[in-house]
């Protein structure tokens, strides 16, 4: 027996002549499948195997054998995936596969692999190379291609009709007999290394007769109609695209493939190749400027990148790729393709709002102030709580970049987002009020949060959540972190934060405070407990030291000491003038609070002049206000002292902080100095981080460094299952930083857990639009509101907070005032009209919209001369534009993989 048995097995299930001139050849990656599953006799029995079923003994009539002597190389090809296999009348019956990438998946989906399955995954995903798909992808006319899309119902605008083929329910009632199954194409990526995003167990449908030879064969379980219902609608909500193939004849599938553009074969290529026709279906997304607020939901979910973040100041069509020329009437080359198919796109190419660009953690701040302008307050928490669980923390203390990039400085002020925000979250302070996010799932696999400040707890919130059991190790005496003992009352009253972290406990966070891990337990012992994964966030709790003479004396201190001294209450009062040395926000604290502890005289020494500080401009003008002295400029020398106690400070001149770089590197002139006589010193220069024992044993480490050495985007670790966010990660940043490193962290730990990749479709990068090129001047001016402040002498005659929220008409005219910069910009030609966008909007904000009118191929027949006529209708509209004459033949363009009969 000849070797080219599995060429001739190959040509037939390609419906050529089995000795075909042209056909497979033995190194082609289907015949290596072939050669891979099956023996050469077997090769030849299917190669006799019609496309239609058959008995087996008919095959053995055709063979001249005894049917006992082919049957088990029958059953055995039918395992493996090349042949079908029926039960009818008590009679089994065979079928030769229709196509070579079916025969592919079914061996992905192989109950177990008693044959080389990497060979099989590697050749799986050698039909993605361009020169061989990309002429065949481009050939095909709308609704023409092997799969389709299906819209989902609820995505369509209401006045839309749909006809039968539109419609799951179509497919779904050609037959009550269901099974479910393993995508093989993202099982296929995730077996070469390559996992992405989604998952792939149990996930796609099939339907009648492929159901039942899926169930028989062990590569898929019988469902209900009810439970293949949920299995569509979780792939929704995992951002699944639904797909039937759609060379079966109109209304009829074997299959409902759920779909995503990260790994499934056809989709990946269709956003690769720019050649979106091949499944779309007849339907296009269409964007509502007035309902649409930019949050960025719908251009999450889209496998496609068909829909990003743009702005209401430039035309959409400057906003959208322009595309030159179109593959139904020109050459379609590798030109053509988009080479960062696997970036997710976010944003356009004319930038979106600036408030979210400027955000840390992206939150959709034009989303919750029109929630807020309806007076939905509850929606609007919940569409901040999408990417910050401590709303109302951050409404008093963070710096609020978004308002420094508002768009609305250019027409009068800036909105006061911030007190927006604060308004919406204090709703929430009363329990009945309270958002508690619905919990997506229930896993089994423990994880282990180290640190209990904004970015564990973040951590933990979204964690719990997805639907893990977390517990949250603190080594104080309650959970809070920076929050609760760094940040004074007067910015930051504690049951503020209690009753945000109450939220986590609701949602079934345990915390084990006064735990040092590292020291009480370390997190060996933790994986023998049976926690699975590990977030690191333990802050950068300690001070810096000055590093100068004199600093061992009595009275002098971190700030961060300082700092948690008063808010555990072991410190009412302090006497003597008081020295702040630092110029960032925690030094603000310290003097401010200083203050409030009886010492009037307070004095603050940076090295930043006064445009250089980093410090909040608001939390500066109140410390001004309060008679808080800032000298800019100056840098300690020594600290002096009597009897062991500090008695003042010799400052010197500094001439410049930064080098040419932009590095930290200052200068000084040592011959100009002053001395300030003071009884406390308090340095707030910067914080360390406290390691002790956490990391040891482990594969994380600082390499030397203040800080644990993480990857981008992940937040991994050098240690597999050890992740780490806020202050010990980035260094001593904002809140709203560590926020967004919690929930970064939380997303990367469900990835890993689950098995999926940790960087697939993690790409968030924000630009804002250029508001240089807009005109305001039609834009009425309107004053921004303002709560109302306590005066200077009541401020610092108490340790609480006494700024005031907006009263309702307060928030509704400040809600008024934003300008609503950004909108979701379709690209109608990458769009192929799933409805996934819609599902995730939640204003209203894009629905699909019929714009098409094609038809499915009646039959596989008709599927095959369809095919055959466009593309010589094709051929001859390319040959008009060149100016030749166009003739389309088989050898054009191979397209026998894609013909099912």
């Amino acid at each position: 027996m000849q070797e080219n048995v599995y060429c001739r097995l190959a040509n037939v299930i390609d419906n050529m002549p089995a000795d075909a001139d042209g056909g497979r050849v033995f190194d082609d990656s289907y015949v290596k499948i072939l050669r891979t599953l099956l023996t050469e006799r077997q090769a030849e029995i299917c190669a006799l195997v019609p496309k239609r079923y058959v008995a087996g003994k008919e095959i053995a009539e055709a063979m001249k054998v005894p049917l006992e002597e082919i049957s088990e190389d029958l059953n055995k090809s039918a395992m493996r995936g090349v042949l079908y296999v029926a039960t009818v009348d008590g009679e089994d019956m065979f079928k030769l596969a229709n196509w070579a990438p079916g025969i592919m998946e079914h061996c992905m989906l192989a109950p177990e692999y008693d044959f080389d399955i990497k060979v099989v995954a590697e050749a799986f995903h050698e039909q993605s190379d361009p020169s061989i798909m990309l002429p065949m992808m481009a050939s095909f006319d709308k609704a023409k291609g092997s799969l389709r899309a299906i819209p989902i119902k609820r995505s369509i605008k209401a006045e839309t009709k749909t006809v039968s083929h539109e419609e799951l329910e179509t497919y779904l009632n050609q037959s009550d007999i269901y099974s479910v199954a393993d995508c093989a194409c993202r099982k296929c990526e995730s077996m070469l290394g390559n996992p992405c995003e989604h998952p792939y167990k149990d996930i796609c449908i099939q339907i009648g007769a492929e159901a039942e030879y899926y169930i028989r064969t062990g590569r898929a379980r019988r469902v209900s109609r009810e439970e293949v219902e949920a299995i569509l609608l979780k792939a929704e909500e995992l951002g699944l695209v639904h797909e039937v193939f759609n060379n079966e004849g109109i209304n009829h599938s074997t299959f409902i493939c759920n779909c995503c553009g990260c790994s499934c074969g056809v989709l990946r290529r269709e956003k690769w190749f720019r050649t979106p026709d091949f499944s779309r279906s007849n339907f296009v997304a269409e964007v509502n400027p007035e309902n649409c607020v930019a949050c960025g939901a719908c251009t999450e979910t889209c496998s496609m990148n068909a829909i990003r973040l743009g702005n209401e100041f430039c035309n959409v069509e400057d906003q959208v790729a322009k595309l030159t020329h179109h593959p139904a009437d020109s050459n379609w080359t590798l030109d053509d393709m988009d080479a960062d198919h696997r970036v997710h796109k976010m944003v356009g190419s004319k930038g979106t709002s600036p408030c979210k660009t400027k955000c840390p953690a992206h939150i959709s701040v034009q989303g919750y102030i029109r929630k807020a302008a309806q007076g939905k307050y509850d929606e609007a928490l919940k569409v901040i709580k999408r990417e910050n669980p401590f709303p109302a923390v951050c409404g008093r203390v963070c710096p609020h970049g978004c308002e420094d990039e508002c768009t609305r400085a250019r027409v009068d002020e800036a909105v006061a987002i911030d007190d927006i925000k604060k308004f919406i979250a204090d709703k929430e302070l009363q329990a009945e009020h309270r958002f508690i996010p619905e919990i997506k799932a229930h896993y089994e696999e423990k994880v282990a949060v180290i640190g209990a400040g904004p970015a564990g707890m973040t951590a933990a919130y979204y964690l719990a959540a997805e639907g893990y059991p977390v517990t949250v190790f603190e080594r104080n005496v309650a959970p809070g972190g920076m929050l609760k003992f760094g940040i004074p009352s007067f910015r930051l009253e504690k049951d503020i934060i209690d009753a945000e972290i109450d939220v986590l406990r609701q949602l079934g966070v345990e915390f084990k405070c006064g735990v040092d891990v590292g020291e009480d337990v370390t997190i060996a012992e933790l994986r023998e407990q049976g926690y699975k994964a590990f977030y690191v966030a333990i802050g950068a709790q300690n001070g810096r030291k000055l590093k100068v003479e004199g600093e061992e004396l009595a009275g002098v201190k971190s700030g961060i000491d300082f700092l948690r001294s008063v808010n555990l209450g072991d410190l009412a009062e302090i006497e003597g003038d008081t020295v702040v040395v630092g110029g960032g926000n925690v030094a603000l604290d310290v003097a401010r609070a200083a203050l409030r502890l009886g010492n009037r005289n307070v004095q603050m020494f940076c090295l930043e002049s006064e445009n250089e500080m980093n410090a909040s401009a608001d939390e500066k003008e109140e410390s001004l206000e309060e008679g808080i002295v800032i000298n800019n400029g100056w840098g300690p020398k020594r600290i002096l002292g009597e009897n062991g106690r500090v008695t003042g400070v010799e400052f010197m001149r500094c001439v410049s902080v930064f080098n040419e770089e932009g590095r930290f590197a200052p200068k000084y002139d040592e011959q100009d100095t002053m001395i300030v006589p003071c009884s406390n010193v308090y340095a707030a220069i910067g914080q360390s981080v406290d390691w002790g024992r956490l990391l040891a044993d482990t594969k994380a480490d600082t390499n030397g460094a203040p800080f644990v050495k993480v990857a981008d985007i992940t937040y991994q670790t050098g240690e597999e299952d050890i992740f780490a966010g806020g202050d010990c990660a980035i260094g001593p940043k904002f809140v709203i930083d560590a926020i967004a490193t919690g929930k970064a962290g939380a997303v990367t730990i469900h990835r890993y857990l689950r098995g999926y990749g940790l960087t697939s479709r993690r790409e968030r990068d924000y630009y804002a639009f250029n508001k240089d090129t807009s005109d305001y001047s039609g834009y009425d001016k309107m004053v921004r509101q303002r709560p109302r402040h306590a005066d200077v002498k009541e401020a610092v005659g108490t340790m609480s907070d006494t700024r005031a929220t907006f009263t309702e008409e307060q928030l509704k005219k400040e809600a008024q005032r934003c300008l609503g910069c950004g909108v979701a910009v379709v690209d109608p030609y990458m769009c192929i009209g799933c409805g996934l966008c819609a599902t995730k909007c939640e204003f209203e904000g894009v629905k699909l919209k019929k714009v098409y009118d094609a038809t499915p191929s009646e039959t596989p027949e008709s599927f095959v001369s369809d095919m055959m006529t466009y593309m010589g209708e094709r051929a001859a509209r390319i040959a008009a534009k060149e100016g030749g004459e166009g003739k389309a033949t088989h050898s054009d363009v191979d397209i026998s993989s894609y013909v099912s009969m």
